[in-house]
């Protein structure tokens, strides 16, 4: 166990592909398979809540750090589908399995970013400007508008679950990130990832310019 362990307890578990959930970001979801039916009424009538974990897409294995869930909207639908709207909570790492059918429970440890060291204001403040001309940049090569919420959060941790939870098709790296517990070094590899997306971009509307 870490020091920054809080609890351990019992928690039913939701694999699912290239899907990396992270604290106070939103995941809708539409479950049809008849064991996550079953895993969700159950939740619904307890604690509403659940654990995501990441699949490999390639070699089919779960991560062993996920995020939990909490279903805060549910429409059940005639045929037993559910459509979900759900918000992610606390990070937790998996100790064991209790049992793998009808669904996985595992046995998981809650898991926090450790104290943080100095001032990383200045840090999340060059992370959030890298961050607007990535999406300025987008919506110019979109010919469309692109704006980031007013919402966005200002604390370095928060800011940091949320830039983490917006990255598109990199499972694998959101999931290096989900599992690191330093805010600071969470916001230094994200400044990399959109610097280089930066760059990539800028590159693409520089082309775009010259063959208008």
């Amino acid at each position: 166990m870490t020091p920054s362990s809080v609890a351990v307890r019992e928690l039913p578990l939701f694999p699912l592909p290239e899907v990396v959930l992270f604290p106070s970001r939103p995941l809708p979801l539409h479950v049809f398979e008849f064991r996550y039916r079953i895993m969700m009424n159950t939740i619904l009538e307890h604690d509403r809540r659940f654990g995501v974990l990441m699949v490999d897409p390639v070699d089919g294995s779960i991560a062993n750090v996920g995020c939990c869930a909490e279903i805060v909207h549910c429409e059940k639908l005639p045929d037993g589908r559910m459509k979900m709207l759900t918000i992610g909570q606390q990070r937790f790492r998996v100790l064991d399995y209790v049992r793998e059918k009808p669904y996985r429970v595992g046995l998981v440890e809650w898991i926090e970013d450790d104290p943080m060291s100095g001032n990383l204001s200045t840090l999340a403040v060059d992370a959030k400007q890298i961050l607007m001309d990535v999406v300025s940049l987008s919506a110019k090569l979109a010919d469309q508008p692109l704006e980031l919420p007013d919402e966005l959060p200002d604390l370095p941790r928060e800011l940091s679950y949320w830039i983490a939870g917006s990255l598109y098709g990199v499972a694998e790296e959101q999931q290096a990130l989900l599992e690191l517990q330093n805010t600071q070094e969470r916001l230094r590899r994200e400044v990399d990832i959109l610097t280089s997306t930066r760059n990539h971009l800028a590159a693409r509307t520089a082309l775009k310019d010259v063959f208008k």
